[in-house]
């Protein structure tokens, strides 16, 4: 007998001590990081609410309890019983009942209705059917990248529960080495920015934290090869930890698994839906630009099927020596402070991915409360000494002084946005100013993937900011549904309408202005001098927004649409004004980056600033040792750090 299966009998004949003589247990097993306990009686089981709780605390585990499916009620008894025990405001729209398993997914528009003051409705739905129930939300704006999500995953439920009794496995295999060593290996966004990807590795553990692209350096992937990583063969990697979807920290995910890795990724549920959404759109962007994508659509399914989603401030174990803890980094949604607990107290180490220490109209500020943190790996990104950005209030000021002047003289605004976290950030700032009369209401025209996102984040409210969730949860007065807000689907007919007409605001991907819809926007109300392009976030070197920022006005009509322009020239002549509003970025500036750290209790031994350009890394590695006297790092790739 294997010692996992010894281990399962020594729990199971543990549980049966523990409980009342009433309730059996017909088997257990490890799905993940969770114990799931099999019963023929889970009525009596949910009648004691305390029982499961005591059990994951004497046990020291995540506990789930199931059904037998041989104690099951037929679906759809157990679905008009169901519909008796939720509150009818809770606006249930689907019951999926899963027998294999003994679950019932309840998807509903208020899921804490269905959910109960602490758990009461839940546990009364198994008192009365004995199917354990799940809750999903019902997003209030529909979303494909949603849908297909939960779709696939229903549909490989039986392999997804193979990948996760593996997991289970080996997260609770028996350690192996007597060593003690804790090593961080760098395989990319050092003294750079993008390409985001570490190795921290034990005796017993390997685990890989993000995997991204370098932005405007195609083929720049982090050393994966390298021997500390996949150099070792796929099979020597534990876990993947994935920070956030952006690009530069997801795009690569898929690509582990053309390599042969076949563990688990754990991240945010966001998270999860997000790199879908972003890493699709860059195979889809790949091909219209003629490149060989390096993973194709089916890998892409692959890591979604592998991903096991966190809540912040769950503890979870990942490894016979490793615990996880995800926290709110404040960056984008669903983005996390990656909280490391290794051995039984040995070390702790914390990557910050990319963090926004202050609260946003958006998120709650990076949390940086940890019971101990020996070493914190930092991004750096605006580190240097004067990588100070415009407080947001007064750059909302500035953004809505821009609307209203090209209001009063008949124009439209272009604001080229990022498609996660700035363009909601944008929009909460003008629904707002629309209600408080500070600027007129008019349409606010959304293009390429802003409403798609826009509606990820309205599926998980609970990762938004405090007040701005509560709005979404109980005042029925989502922001994000605001009359002024039309998502562009229309293709160049419909933009072509909104160009005739009134003014108006379009929010319109792609940020940088390196391809998407904004091209066509330029084309077709650029060459209008009424009219204004407004940049609201950084604007890399070569990219076309860049030079416009420095002044460029005559593009090439082989960039953009050819509306407006002189074709004997071939070009297109801008002669929208063109402004810049600092201040709506993702990311933490320097005040900030040194206020996380400060405010850190106790503070790290050890930091390593990381994701930045050599000057930021340096500069923000410098003033942590100067004033904190704290050892400090500005690494370069491909070096590996001992710490133990």
């Amino acid at each position: 007998m294997s010692t996992v299966e010894q281990q399962l009998d020594d729990l199971q004949a543990e549980i049966t001590s523990e409980l009342p003589s009433d309730i059996s247990v017909s088997s257990v097993k490890y799905e993940g990081p969770e114990l799931v306990v099999y019963t023929r009686d889970p009525k009596e089981f949910a009648q004691q609410g305390d029982l499961i709780r005591k059990l994951a605390s004497k046990l020291r585990k995540r506990i789930t309890v199931r059904p037998d499916p041989s104690v099951l009620s037929r679906p759809n008894e157990a679905r008009e019983e169901i519909m008796q025990v939720i509150p009818e405001d809770a606006g249930v729209t689907d019951l999926d009942f899963h027998a294999d398993t003994g679950e019932v997914v309840i998807e509903a528009e208020k899921p804490g209705m269905v959910i109960g003051r602490h758990g009461s409705t839940l546990r009364d739905i198994t008192k009365n059917v004995g199917w354990t129930p799940e809750v999903v939300r019902t997003p209030p704006i529909e979303s494909s990248t949603v849908s297909n999500v939960r779709s696939f995953l229903k549909q490989e439920r039986d392999e997804r529960r193979d990948i996760l009794e593996k997991v289970g496995r080996q997260i609770h295999r028996e350690e192996m080495s007597d060593d003690e060593y804790v090593r961080i290996s760098t395989l990319g966004c050092c003294r750079e920015v993008g390409r985001a990807s570490f190795i921290l590795s034990t005796p017993e553990t390997r685990i890989l934290v993000d995997c991204g692209d370098k932005p405007g350096a195609e083929g720049e992937v982090p050393y994966l090869h390298a021997p500390e990583a996949f150099g070792a063969g796929p099979e020597t990697i534990d876990a993947v930890v994935l920070t956030h979807a952006h690009l530069d920290h997801s795009a690569f995910i898929p690509l582990l698994f053309k390599y042969g890795y076949d563990g688990p990724i754990y991240c945010t549920e966001p998270t999860r839906d997000m790199m879908g959404l972003l890493t699709l759109d860059y195979l889809d962007v790949a091909a219209k630009e003629g490149r060989t994508p390096p993973y194709d659509s089916e890998r892409v399914r692959e890591a979604i099927k592998h991903c096991i989603p966190l809540e912040y401030g769950d503890v979870t174990d990942i490894a016979p020596d490793v615990k996880l803890t995800l926290h709110n980094a404040g960056h984008i949604l669903g983005s996390a402070v990656s909280h490391f607990h290794i051995g039984d107290g040995l070390y702790n180490v914390a990557f910050s991915g990319d963090i926004h220490y202050e609260d946003t109209r958006l998120f709650n500020g990076a949390v940086n409360d940890f019971p101990r943190v020996e070493t914190l790996v930092l991004e750096s990104t605006y580190g240097g000494r004067n990588d100070y950005q415009t407080d947001q209030a007064d750059s909302e000021e500035k953004l809505k002084e821009v609307i209203n002047e090209t209001y009063e003289q008949g124009g439209k605004v272009v604001i080229p946005a990022f498609a996660v976290g700035r363009s909601q950030e944008l929009m909460l700032v003008l629904e707002e100013a629309m209600r408080e009369g500070d600027i007129p209401s008019m349409p606010v025209h959304l293009d390429g993937m802003i409403w798609e996102a826009t509606a990820i984040h309205t599926t998980y409210p609970e990762y938004l900011r405090d007040d701005l969730r509560d709005r979404i949860f109980h005042d029925d007065e989502n922001p994000f549904l605001a009359d002024e807000f039309n998502h562009i689907d229309g293709g160049e007919e419909e933009r072509q309408d909104v160009a005739d007409g009134d003014s108006c605001i379009i929010l319109s991907t792609s940020g940088m202005v390196t391809g998407g819809p904004i091209m066509s926007w330029l084309g077709h109300i650029g060459p209008d001098p009424d009219s204004t392009l407004v940049f609201v976030g950084y604007q890399a070197q070569g990219t076309l927004g860049r030079r416009i920022q420095n002044g460029w006005d005559e593009i090439p009509t082989s960039e953009v649409g050819a509306m407006g322009s002189d074709n004997s020239r071939g070009t297109l002549t801008l002669n929208m004004d063109v402004d810049t509003v600092d201040g709506f970025s993702g990311h933490a500036d320097r005040a900030g980056l040194e206020n996380f750290v400060k405010t850190m209790n106790p503070r790290p031994e050890k930091v390593l600033c990381v994701h930045g350009d050599e000057r930021s890394a340096q500069d923000l590695s410098s003033a942590l040792y100067h004033d904190y006297n704290m050892r400090t790092f500005a690494p370069k790739n491909l070096e590996t750090f001992r710490f133990l």
